[in-house]
């Protein structure tokens, strides 16, 4: 008998010392992952694309970031912070690109030190990064992404959200908008714009497609008629062969820049002489779409172009701290006319370093950071006050709407959502 209680006592401690080699759900690595960081010096990666038409942008939340990064001292808390900056895009695809994205999370997880992740910039490259850097427990903060799957369930697109989430754990937040906000923006300036029909085509990737849905929904919710929504083949030479059918006063591209998009304006346009052009976000920037010297719409097309995002231009800003942020930024950098991005660079930066601070000593701590940017309630902002919800939104609600002028983008209203 004796004999029998050694056994079994021996087996439950080895199954205890087991039990403690795995790791537990709390502690710095999320599920399963390490305890605290070691040292007194803590990593924030960024992934963006740093080539193709989205560069200026890009660069411009690096700098943004770097700003408040600085503003900090470097620090957060009684924590060093290390700044990495990391290219998510490729000379051959010319934008972001699934490799690197990937090399990117996993350089960022294989990094003992790492703590916050500011990106990506594309809601199709965050649909690749989010899953690795949920299963680390690392915080991501994206300055940019705005499909509605990467939070909450998109009939469009079964799985979503969970299967972006294998730790069942939420870890990832962003400060802008997303879709559900965007595509009622939209449709309400169509409808007063005098459209009665649109046509939409869209690039079939994560955010095009999405944002496409999401316009089509409004608008039909709206009582305007939508003739069509179709994917299109982003490397073709040509759109002629979808643009003609086209029978509608009013066209919506939903994809970025570096999707041919202003090939597709420009064939719809030639199609219909009279019919409106719309974009969302991925195409609402100066380089590629206003500014014709830069690939962008010619100037005849200009009047007839409209796009909204979440971001106010400097000029317009409705809070002092906005105002503030550029007035530095404009000083730091030695721009007259940043890429509005930047104040989001900006915030998304803050953000990651105010949880660091507010974890305390568990500063250095992945999972309690985390917990402290999903606290996040009524914080004052260069973007405005603003909240985190329990599925990583921001409850900001306003979207931007520009025109074109000489060649750059002309702010003509913020349309408020509710």
């Amino acid at each position: 008998m004796r004999r029998r209680l050694a056994v079994l006592i021996g087996l439950f401690a080895t199954l205890a010392v087991g039990l403690t080699a795995c790791g537990g759900q709390g502690g710095g690595g999320g599920a399963g992952g390490p305890g605290p960081i070691q040292g007194d010096t803590l990593t924030i990666y960024s992934s963006l694309p740093l080539q193709g038409a989205q560069r200026a942008n890009s660069d411009a939340v690096n700098n943004g970031a770097k700003l408040a990064l600085e503003e900090a001292g470097n620090k957060a808390g009684k924590f060093n912070i290390k700044f990495t900056e990391l290219d998510d895009a490729t000379a051959a695809a010319g934008k972001w690109d699934p490799g690197p994205v990937n090399q990117n999370a996993r350089r960022a997880v294989q990094d003992k030190t790492t703590i916050g992740y500011l990106g990506e910039f594309n809601s199709g490259a965050s649909a690749i990064s989010i899953p690795t850097l949920n299963k680390a427990g690392i915080l991501q903060v994206s300055p940019a992404n705005t499909d509605i799957g990467l939070t909450v369930a998109n009939p469009a697109d079964p799985g979503t959200p969970a299967k972006y989430y294998p730790a069942d754990k939420r870890h990832y937040a962003r400060v802008v908008p997303k879709d559900d906000i965007q595509g009622p923006a939209l449709a309400q300036a169509m409808g007063e714009d005098g459209c009665k029909s649109i046509a939409i085509l869209n690039d079939k990737e994560v955010y095009g497609k999405g944002v496409a849905i999401q316009v089509e929904k409004a608008a039909k919710a709206n009582g305007l008629q939508v003739t069509g929504n179709e994917g299109i083949d982003i490397k073709a030479p040509n759109y002629r062969s979808l643009a003609e059918p086209i029978d509608a006063d009013c066209f919506f591209f939903g994809g970025i820049v570096d999707s041919n998009s202003t090939q597709v304006y420009k064939d719809v346009a030639a199609a219909s002489p009279d019919i409106r052009l719309y974009g969302a976000d991925g195409v609402c920037q100066t380089e590629g779409t206003a500014d014709p010297e830069s690939g962008g719409l010619p100037e005849n097309l200009a009047p007839r172009f409209k796009c909204t995002a979440p971001f106010v231009p400097a000029e317009e800003q409705p809070e002092e701290a906005g105002r503030k942020f550029f007035a530095d930024y404009e000083r730091k950098y030695d721009e007259d006319n940043p890429e509005p991005y930047a104040i989001y660079g900006y915030e998304a930066m803050k953000l990651i370093l105010d949880s660091i601070e507010g974890a305390g000593p568990k500063g250095n701590d992945r999972q309690a950071v985390i917990d402290q940017a999903f606290k996040t309630k009524d914080r004052p902002s260069v973007l405005g006050e603003y909240s985190i919800d329990k599925n990583g939104d921001t409850t900001l609600t306003t979207e931007a709407l520009f025109g074109i002028e000489n060649g750059e983008l002309a702010f003509e209203k913020n349309i408020e959502q509710k």
